[in-house]
């Protein structure tokens, strides 16, 4: 008999703070989601809009496929919006709708200045003008958006998902699909499905820490510096490093237990930085009563490096919130195996794969340490731009089910470089094209071919 975890996966035997609880109980299928009203058929259903989600959704519409597209909060973005996420980061091959998302986020924004970074370009997002322009976009390409609906069971043939089960404003009900995209992040409707998943690295099952992001503005830009990371050798108008001192305030508790560099990124405004700061390790982010608590930890934590950035940085003495994330920022949790897996060797080699629907994409190894501060192996490791192959997308043993964004198929050092908004962009194009070639064939997403995908996302203009 398998065990299921209380959120739907099935358990997966890693280590502590994710080891089996009281709370993981077996729960029978029944025919009880069968007999649920149903609210909605589609012929691709895509669960989570965030980055991937909004990607993989707007791509099917765009391919024919008439598509839903399910979001737990009451708007869209995920990261990109509630998360305060910014800059966009990481990089694929010219002509995907990153680019063309890219586009849309800095159209009001000509006159600001690009920089670029060990990280690549930062692209800056105003949080408010994405919502409407996110909203736009997918309701531009005829796709139907369920806010404030939360996806908690999947509905089966077989091996085959043929729908899910959404909780709505008005309670339980179902959808018919006949393919469905986790998008969710967390591989949420994958796991529920029966997906073989690994959550954390190999040795102890830890993840990468959660962090909220904020905003502050009142800043002296005339003496006030950027940070972009823990190897950024800006210095001060005193001489010392900044870097030096985020680490000697944290050395003497200025600034909390495992925030090692406080990260201060431009934003498209004079007088304002992102703030990347706040960690905390060792939760299990699949764990509601753990997500509450990490939430009031981080808010604390925000005050604190306020403070610190109040009394030790120049041009911050004045300095206060603009604006904070509405939704933890989880970097990492389950990651769904599938019938290729994005590996180590991939990143730190760059392979070429002739079966890829991704190419070239890039990002650094950022292991957010996760059992203490900075990188888990000192400092962000180079990457190679690589090829992301089809069969990552499609879990094992499951069909009718495709997955995108941080979830999909690969080792925790590889997600580590993936897991990026601009990869995850150009992951929900491919996936949005692959289901809405499985609807109009009559064939299951594992038996498309790879190059029909390749095909399409090139007559688009995607430099393959």
């Amino acid at each position: 008999m398998q065990r299921r975890d209380f959120l739907g996966g099935i358990a997966c035997g890693i280590a502590a703070p994710f080891a089996a609880s009281a709370q993981d109980i077996h729960v029978p299928a029944t025919d009880w989601k069968r007999t649920l009203p149903e609210y909605l058929s589609v012929q691709v259903a895509v669960v989570g809009g965030g980055p991937a989600g909004i990607c993989a959704a707007v791509s099917a519409a765009r391919t024919g496929a008439k598509v839903a597209l399910i979001e737990r909060f009451g708007v869209l973005g995920g990261n990109l919006t509630l998360g305060h996420v910014s800059p966009i980061l990481g990089a694929v091959c010219p002509g995907t709708m990153a680019d063309e998302l890219r586009k849309l986020l800095n159209a009001n924004h000509a006159d600001s200045p690009r920089v670029k970074t060990r990280n690549g370009f930062e692209e800056h997002i105003d949080h408010e003008e994405a919502k409407g322009i996110l909203a736009k976009l997918t309701s531009d390409a005829g796709v139907q958006v369920l806010l404030c609906t939360s996806v908690t069971d999947v509905i089966r043939d077989g091996n085959r998902v043929t729908g899910l089960v959404i909780d709505t404003p008005q309670g339980m009900r179902r959808i018919r699909a006949d393919v469905v995209i986790d998008a969710s992040g967390d591989g949420r409707a994958a796991a529920a499905a029966g997906a073989e998943v690994k959550i954390g690295r190999d040795s102890d099952g830890l993840t990468q820490p959660c962090t909220l992001e904020f905003v502050v503005e009142n800043v002296d830009e005339s003496v006030a510096i950027t940070a972009w990371g823990g190897t950024d050798p800006v210095k001060l108008p005193s001489g010392e490093e900044y870097r030096q001192l985020c680490r000697r305030k944290n050395q003497a508790g200025e600034l909390p237990k495992n925030v090692s560099i406080v990260r201060l990124h431009r934003t498209f405004y004079p007088g304002e930085r992102s703030v990347n700061a706040t960690q905390l390790n060792r939760i299990n982010p699949l764990d509601p009563i753990a997500l509450g608590k990490a939430e009031t930890e981080l808010r604390g934590q925000i005050d604190a490096c306020v403070a610190f950035l109040r009394k030790e940085v120049p041009g911050f003495e004045k300095c206060r919130i603009k604006s904070s994330a509405g939704t933890l920022g989880v970097r990492e949790t389950r990651r769904i195996m599938g019938d290729a897996m994005v590996d180590d060797r991939d990143v730190e080699q760059g392979k070429k794969y002739p079966d890829a629907v991704v190419h070239n994409a890039w990002f650094l190894i950022d292991i957010h340490n996760p059992a203490g501060s900075g990188q888990a192996e000192g400092h962000s490791q180079p990457a190679q731009p690589y090829d992301i192959r089809y069969g990552s997308f499609l879990p094992r043993g499951i069909e009718g089910m495709l997955v995108a964004g941080r979830c999909i198929s690969g080792t925790h050092r590889a997600h580590a470089s993936y897991r990026v908004m601009t990869i995850c962009m150009a992951m929900g194009e491919a996936t949005g094209i692959a289901a809405a070639l499985s609807v109009k064939t009559g064939q299951t997403p594992r038996q498309i071919p790879a190059s029909a995908i390749r095909d399409i996302l090139v007559k688009r203009g995607v430099q393959l």
